[in-house]
């Protein structure tokens, strides 16, 4: 408890004062969107708005716990930590409950747990622990083998759970990555890999006619287009040593994952993903299937206009058209009760928020301080974007709840602790030597 006074004068108040605003806009949200003049009460348990307020109370009790401890006890536990998080991702494999799906709960009496959503802190302690020890440089590959296996544990074991949105946001940890020294070309290969995979889905559906006799398959298409771009590519750098022999690769694994594509969409996607990754791509209409959500999600927000039609006043969020409206798709609640001006707003909440974490990661003397602020301002974001991407249909619905703000326990929680453990490190940052 040494300087206690100290510590506390130290934390970062913009950025508390941040996360106050968005935890008090999602239980606004969450209390138009389930609101019912039945259940007025705000301390009505048996509703969401009255369950969120009770998460609410938690959460600052546990914010408040995590400031009481040293920083450097995060440091010294980040492995058992994530030890720790990973046994109870194997555990709810073996004794957890199904819910919409995915085997990724503890249900005790009508409560649920997800301990997915604590993984993303865990991972980002170890990671940072791991990045910080003496000697280890990005540029070395047993630092990257480490690194991907750090992170890659908690998102096949939540694979398992058949969660895969939780799965992809550790994605987000190649921006960590790329911070702390990982080639861009790395970030150029995925994004190549992600534009390869939706052309393919693009064009496998399609056939084309040349010289009114030659029918080739978009795939053979696509194909036939990479080993010319590739010939090309091999005839002009003939000089430049092994040149061809990277570019034959990049062919070969262009190729591959061309015709992985069907294999992908048939025994690893489940069908309701591959319907909406089709019906976001246009390849299917389903306004009634796999698209309806998003459908819906769009008609409220269009219909909010600039200024919202008001607060309680949503007609699609009182009459439950979009589902899941103070979870996943709390955004089209915001767009249809407060308007463009109101979604901007919060908007940049956010990026406010997103800029305060990198300029705090920034200004850090320790290195698994500043590490562990990159992977905070990354999996926020990470949510931030795709969860309105869904709703405004720009990404695939995939189930990420929006930071702050979206209904349940475990993921304000998680990003509590995920939030707060930064802010503590960063109050201490005086107190390290440079």
């Amino acid at each position: 408890m040494r300087n206690q006074r100290n510590i506390f004068a130290n934390v970062d108040w913009p950025t508390i004062l941040i996360y106050l605003v968005l935890v008090f806009i999602g239980w606004i949200n969450i209390y138009a969107a389930v609101y019912n003049e039945e259940h007025h009460s705000i301390f009505d348990i048996s509703q969401r708005y009255g369950k969120q307020l009770l998460w609410i109370g938690l959460a600052l009790v546990v914010a408040f716990i995590i400031l009481l401890f040293e920083g450097q006890f995060f440091t010294s536990f980040a492995y058992p930590i994530y030890g720790v998080i990973l046994l109870l991702l194997i555990a709810v494999l073996l004794v957890g409950s199904d819910i919409k799906g995915a085997r990724s709960w503890f249900k005790i009496g009508s409560f649920a747990i997800q301990p997915s959503e604590f993984a993303k802190f865990a991972t980002g302690l170890a990671l940072a622990k791991y990045l910080s020890t003496l000697n280890i440089k990005m540029q070395d590959i047993k630092t990257k083998v480490i690194a991907s296996i750090i992170i890659g544990i908690p998102a096949v074991l939540i694979l398992l759970q058949n969660d895969t949105g939780s799965t992809l946001v550790y994605a987000s940890f190649v921006f960590v990555l790329y911070r702390e020294g990982l080639s861009g070309n790395i970030l150029l290969i995925g994004l190549y890999t992600a534009f390869l995979f939706v052309l393919s889905l693009l064009l496998r559906i399609n056939d084309f006619t040349f010289f009114e006799n030659i029918v080739l398959s978009g795939d053979v298409l696509l194909m036939l287009v990479l080993t010319a771009i590739a010939g090309i590519i091999i005839y002009n750098t003939r000089k430049v040593k092994k040149m061809w022999l990277v570019v034959s690769t990049a062919l070969i694994l262009s190729v591959g994952l061309i015709y992985s594509v069907d294999y992908i969409f048939e025994n690893v996607l489940e069908p309701h993903q591959s319907k909406r990754i089709n019906v976001l791509l246009g390849i299917e209409s389903d306004p009634h299937g796999a698209g309806y959500n998003v459908n819906q999600s769009l008609i409220a927000i269009g219909s909010g206009g600039f200024f919202g039609k008001g607060f309680l006043d949503g007609t699609q969020t009182k009459f439950d058209f979009v589902p899941e409206q103070s979870t996943d798709f709390i955004f089209c609640t915001i767009g249809e009760e407060w308007g463009f001006f109101g979604t901007f707003i919060l908007v940049c909440i956010y990026l406010g928020l997103f800029l305060r974490l990198l300029f705090l990661a920034e200004r850090q003397r320790s290195i698994f301080s500043r590490i562990y602020g990159y992977s905070v301002a990354s999996i926020l974001f990470f949510h931030f974007l795709i969860n309105i991407g869904m709703t405004i249909g720009l990404a695939p619905v995939i189930g990420i709840p929006l930071p702050f703000i979206s209904y349940g326990g475990s993921s304000l929680w998680s990003f509590t602790i995920l939030l707060f453990i930064f802010v503590k490190l960063d109050a201490e940052r005086i107190n390290v030597l440079r």
